[in-house]
């Protein structure tokens, strides 16, 4: 079917690419005309402009955006204006689930379709698929859906679920499906990211402590920050961590394609110190926790691992130097050098 890409980033421009190989027509648009060059010489056809767009496709016509979420309502009030009644706009970024509400409200109005679709598979979807969690009326979910087939994994994505295993197959087995009405694609991605931060800190926090297992290998330092230990003996491991995400891989309850990634990291280079380890976050941890706070809901892992990548970007600072200047006063301890 055809189908319009506004944004032709790595996830946008991949995307069409995975459209392509199975004969969809892909009209395209991004304000870097290399970026339309590109991929029109792999057989999209590309337009220069909003309008240019639009009217080279046949109605009703739908077009997928994937822009940064900031700019969303900017695209979509130009487009709202060139489509027509029986037209969809579908949000494949990482959009705020309540504006999603709004917007799909305020479209329908002009007889404008909207879907929010939550999309994970980053620079990898082109060969393994995307997975793709989608909000909207089921009219609209319905007409596009030959789309999110082509771009979801496909069952052999995942062996199936054993108790499944002899029914018929269904859409979230393929990799995608349709969660709810406007707002529910992206409010399930949006939790999906707030348990891929607390993973992502299970991992970093059990392989730092495998790391500094040898603590009772290094002599004992009279200026050192931390007590002596009692028995240094029980901490004399030198451990190949890089090795152990290998054996992880492999038969254990916590492998995982986060895992598979680690591994690739450090085998590429195992003290990781091409990285500063300041950790940043788009947005939907907040966000997930705002849902558990507002739905009364205990969420401590996925809290802890928000504020941790804030501590990372050194946002603690002030407040180390508050408690270093209350041990000071209380006690009059000095802070350590080195």
């Amino acid at each position: 079917m055809e189908i319009g890409m506004i944004g032709l980033g790595r996830m946008g421009s991949n995307m069409v690419r995975r459209l392509l190989k199975e004969s969809h027509r892909c009209i395209v648009f991004d304000t870097h005309a290399e970026a339309r060059k590109t991929i029109a010489g792999e057989g999209a056809v590309a337009a220069d402009s909003l309008e240019k767009m639009v009217a080279a496709m046949k109605a009703p016509r739908a077009l997928w955006l994937m822009v940064p979420a900031a700019i969303v309502d900017k695209v979509i009030g130009q487009l709202s204006g060139l489509l027509e009644r029986g037209d969809v706009i579908i949000d494949g970024g990482n959009s705020f689930y309540q504006d999603d509400i709004r917007r799909a409200a305020e479209l329908k109005k002009k007889g404008i379709g909207y879907l929010d679709v939550g999309v994970s598979g980053g620079v990898w979807g082109l060969q393994r698929g995307y997975c793709q969690m989608i909000g909207g009326e089921v009219e609209y979910f319905k007409r596009l859906e030959p789309v999110f087939k082509t771009l979801a994994p496909g069952i052999s994505g995942a062996s199936r679920t054993p108790a499944r295993a002899n029914g018929p197959e269904f859409p979230a087995e393929q990799g995608y499906l349709h969660c709810g009405p406007a707002g529910a694609g992206h409010f399930v991605k949006m939790v999906h990211n707030g348990i891929e931060y607390g993973i992502m800190a299970a991992y970093a926090e059990g392989l730092n402590i495998l790391k500094h297992a040898d603590i009772g290998l290094i002599p004992a330092d009279a200026d050192s920050e931390t007590a002596p230990l009692a028995h240094p003996e029980n901490y004399q491991y030198k451990l190949d961590i890089s090795a152990i995400t290998e054996v992880w891989r492999r038969g254990t309850v916590i492998q995982s394609w986060l895992l598979d990634l680690t591994a690739e990291a450090m085998a590429k280079n195992a003290t990781l110190d091409n990285f500063s380890g300041r950790v940043s976050d788009s947005g939907e941890g907040r966000w997930t926790l705002q849902a558990a706070i507002d739905e009364g809901v205990s969420s401590p892992v996925l809290a802890a691992a928000l504020f941790d990548r804030f501590a990372s970007r050194g946002a603690t600072e002030f407040a180390d130097r508050v408690m270093s200047a209350m041990r000071y006063e209380f006690g009059g301890h000095q802070e350590k050098t080195g």
